[in-house]
């Protein structure tokens, strides 16, 4: 019998996004929701079915709509703009509620009532893009509309969008003028700051990944500094490869001071420029250029820590921070090995990242940092193939990476990761508590300990530590989404983990397991059974046991509850 084709179609998507959701959220959580149904029951809904559309899609901040017309979708989009700014007049700036929109025009994959597909994740990059009040299209629904509306459109220049493959070319709608938002407030008095990617400029796209990975060491250097508010390297990487405002930048991300740089690797040396740039005057308070030998990266790192440091604090934010320092390792090929490594896992690419770990501890065996993401890529190998004996490698290698740097919170979260699913938790603890006290801002120490938190039965206190980790991650990563899903289910409010869980750039098949137990918790079997046949497709040997070996909750009423929700789905045993 032949395989069902997948059904497709061509569709304009529109993608829109409330900007500062959480800060509205955690300023007046009732009136923001009270004001949200509001909109959509007296501007969004009416204007959809004005044009002709149907939103398929909604999240707790944003809406995806799909419509058969380009020239309806982009209208609807502009009214949309207009009648969010008539609703907001009058209101104080920091209860507004503001709109970003993308739309685009692509090819969709239709499964029940839910679309998927590139058409779709490109009209979402697009309004991440788009200024608040703002929207932006894409070149082929650009060339679509033609001259068919009075509409002005400022070419942005081909963008790279994240996990799409080809650049797209951009367009800004004028016409609905930015909107003034209210910067979500930083932590305490302490001065923010946000490091932007690192411009490749070595000529060769292959060395992206080199650009990438000191940026993400110079940001989690500057987090151990506890005199500074850092914004997290997932939020900083949602500019780059774009030409961009610091203005926006500060006002999108909260923060007083930026840094910028760019990146050129050739041969045997390295050069690098970094400015610190105050985002209020726009000034350069400070700028240096670092032409070295490629063996002095990790001393051109520190010179570029004390300079910003320095400049914003006048000296050394504390000596702790100058005793917990990570030990680089001598060998750059090592070094080299693991940050193409670290792109790799950013994915969940395990197959691609494993044996460049393994070479990197094969050229320096007491290279710490190489044996904690090693045991990341073994834990994320045990993951997707369900092979829990993996476990006991992972373990190994994480004890082996804190062992060799205790100093290093990486080190330690691995480690607390390990613990936790061989469900030790008490070792788990200590590994995470660890962590958290050498680098309480890190986006990875901070999931993994509220992951084990959520294990062990503290939801609500796992959910508050995820609602602050917001200010310093605005725009948080993928996985971000799947740790703050676990604590939901585990306090049972399900609609809002489906929500979560599906707001992941990607979905796995045990992302799909806990979306039908969530369903059937609801009652709601139809969406439920459609859910688990996604499951069985994306795993056809998938079974309840297996899932469970997966899910470490320390509590039987959690892991029950669990079992209950996937079999009421209609999983098998």
């Amino acid at each position: 019998m032949a395989a069902e084709r997948t059904q497709r179609r061509l569709a304009a998507i529109l993608a829109a996004d409330v900007v500062g959701f959480s800060r509205l959220m955690e300023s007046d959580e009732a009136g923001t929701l009270a004001a949200l149904k509001s909109r959509r029951r007296e501007v969004l809904d009416p204007l959809v079915a004005k044009h002709q559309g149907r939103i398929f899609k909604t999240t707790g901040d944003g809406v995806l709509v799909e419509f058969a017309s380009a020239v309806n979708a982009v209208q609807c989009a502009v009214e949309l703009q207009q009648g969010m700014a008539v609703a907001n007049d009058g209101q104080p700036e920091d209860r507004q509620v503001v709109l970003r929109i993308g739309v685009n025009l692509g090819d969709v994959m239709i499964e029940g009532g839910d679309l998927y597909g590139d058409g779709i994740n490109i009209a979402a990059r697009l309004e991440s893009m788009s200024e608040p009040g703002g929207i932006c299209v894409s070149a082929k629904l650009r060339d679509e509309i033609g001259r068919k509306l009075d509409l002005i459109f400022e070419d942005l220049g081909a963008q790279t969008l994240k996990n799409i493959a080809e650049p797209v070319r951009a367009y800004r709608i004028t016409g609905t003028p930015a909107v003034a938002v209210a910067a979500p407030k930083p932590l305490s008095g302490k001065p923010s700051i946000a490091v932007l990617p690192f411009t490749n400029i070595s000529g060769d796209p292959e060395q992206e990944y080199f650009s990438d990975g000191i940026t993400e060491d110079i940001i989690t250097e500057l987090s151990r500094f506890r005199s500074l508010f850092v914004i997290a390297r997932n939020s900083s990487f949602q500019y780059k490869g774009k030409n961009v405002d610091v203005r926006r930048v500060a006002r999108e991300l909260g923060v007083q001071y930026i840094v910028e740089g760019s990146v050129r690797k050739m041969a045997s040396r390295v050069r690098i420029t970094a400015q610190l740039i105050d985002t209020a005057s726009g000034n350069h308070l400070w700028s240096e250029r670092y032409d070295r030998a490629l063996e002095e990266i990790f001393a051109v790192q520190d010179e570029v820590l004390h300079s910003i440091v320095a400049q914003l604090e006048g000296r050394l934010a504390s000596s702790m921070a100058e005793q917990a320092r990570r030990k680089p390792t001598e060998f750059l090929a090592a070094y080299d090995c693991v940050l193409q490594a670290r792109q790799y896992l950013s994915t969940y690419a395990w197959e691609a990242a494993e044996p460049l770990l393994r070479r990197a501890v094969t050229l320096d065996p007491s290279y710490a940092q190489a044996y904690a993401y090693l045991a990341w890529a073994v834990l994320v190998h045990s993951f997707f193939d369900a092979r829990t004996e993996l476990l006991d490698e992972a373990l190994q290698l994480a004890r082996m990476a804190a062992a060799l740097d205790s100093n290093d919170a990486v080190c330690h979260v691995v480690l607390g990761f390990a613990y936790t699913f061989r469900r030790d938790y008490d070792e788990a603890g200590a590994s995470l508590a660890r962590a958290f006290a050498l680098n309480p801002s890190d986006a990875f120490v901070i999931t993994g300990h509220t992951h084990w938190l959520s294990r062990v039965g503290r939801h609500q206190e796992s959910m508050a530590i995820l609602d602050l980790a917001l200010q310093c991650d605005p725009f948080p990563p993928s996985w971000y989404w799947e740790g703050r899903s676990i604590a939901l289910v585990g306090a049972k409010r399900y609609e809002e983990a489906i929500q979560s869980l599906k707001r992941q750039d990607r979905l796995f098949f045990w992302s799909y397991a806990n979306i039908a137990a969530c369903y059937a918790h609801l009652g709601r079997m139809d969406e439920a059974r459609t859910a688990a046949a996604t499951v069985l497709q994306m795993q056809p040997d998938f079974t309840i046991r297996m899932l469970m070996l997966q899910e470490p909750w320390k509590n039987p009423a959690d892991s029950d509850h669990e079992v209950e929700g996937l079999r009421k789905a209609g999983l098998p045993d």
